[in-house]
């Protein structure tokens, strides 16, 4: 029994979470002028309660055996994993409500929409293009509004054309990003009738996209800082993500050569690095504007 809850806590992903903090970051660098607390205290209900049960449903249901985000050798699914994510969810809301009830409702729809990705009798992840759409969409502009109403910014500030430009960018990096996270699962996705994005475009086409789709992200982002007078923070932004360039660079050489290189090690390596940058990139922003 405690084996089968370790390996529910596991299959949770608590640390891979974290890949997903640059969408915080960057939504508190557009409006960082906010409560210190509900900052604090939304970031800790993503990050450990909400992200984590949506690791922990898509393992119940896609009971992989190859690796996944964050487990090169994920344990096998147990009735207590399902039972955990349904206690993270329900924290996560009653948590949520005591910041703002509309902020509760936003984590609801998110926790509702990451489960008919996975959930067998939907599973939107069956579907290429309309998955990629609920992803890039939830995980991108939807989670930007959804931290910025959390952390208390105003409705007006939030529904600014030069703030929506911004949480558009936000799912355009997703959209570059995401197919990049399938590209070493191609043999099991296809196993299990998942017609992933990546799966379709194949390996030189999925690298291609996010390249593409990163671009253009990066030129609205340059675009939208000009628009609000911020352009240190163009600068700050090229300086923070250089090694993200490098890594990309490197691995998208190293494809071309040996396709094998697309495997679990260089994508979780591409997670962290532009993870990282990214986070350091949007937190140097805050800091900048805090102390400035």
């Amino acid at each position: 029994m405690n084996s089968s809850w370790s390996d529910a806590w596991r299959l949770l992903r608590i640390p891979f979470s974290l890949f997903l903090m640059p969408i915080f970051w960057f939504a508190l660098s557009a409006e960082p002028e906010v409560s210190f607390w509900r900052t604090v205290a939304v970031f800790l209900i993503l990050h450990l309660l909400v992200y984590p049960a949506s690791n922990g449903y898509n393992s119940y249901y896609d009971r992989d055996e190859g690796s996944i985000g964050g487990l090169k050798h994920p344990p096998k699914v147990t009735k207590s994993l399902y039972w955990l994510v349904w206690g993270f969810d329900v924290l996560a809301v009653v948590l949520s409500a005591l910041l703002s009830w509309y902020f509760a409702a936003m984590v609801l729809l998110y926790l509702l929409v990451s489960k008919a990705y996975s959930y067998e009798g939907i599973r939107l992840k069956k579907y290429p293009i309309l998955s990629t759409l609920v992803v890039v969409v939830f995980q991108g502009a939807f989670t930007f509004a959804m931290v910025q109403k959390g952390i208390g910014v105003a409705d007006d500030i939030l529904l600014s054309t030069n703030n929506l430009l911004l949480a558009l960018v936000s799912s355009l990096f997703l959209c570059g990003s995401y197919p990049l996270t399938q590209v070493y699962q191609h043999e099991e996705d296809a196993r299990r009738g998942d017609q992933t994005l990546s799966l379709k475009l194949g390996l030189w086409g999925t690298f291609l996209f996010a390249a593409s789709s990163l671009l253009v992200a990066t030129a609205l982002l340059f675009y939208t800082y000009w628009r609000r007078d911020e352009g240190w923070h163009s600068l700050f932004f090229l300086v923070g993500t250089g090694p993200v360039l490098v890594v990309f660079s490197q691995w998208l050489l190293q494809v071309r050569r040996t396709p094998s290189a697309a495997n679990f090690e260089n994508t979780m390596r591409m997670n962290k690095v532009s993870s990282l940058c990214m986070s350091f990139s949007f937190g140097l922003i805050v800091f900048w504007q805090l102390w400035t």
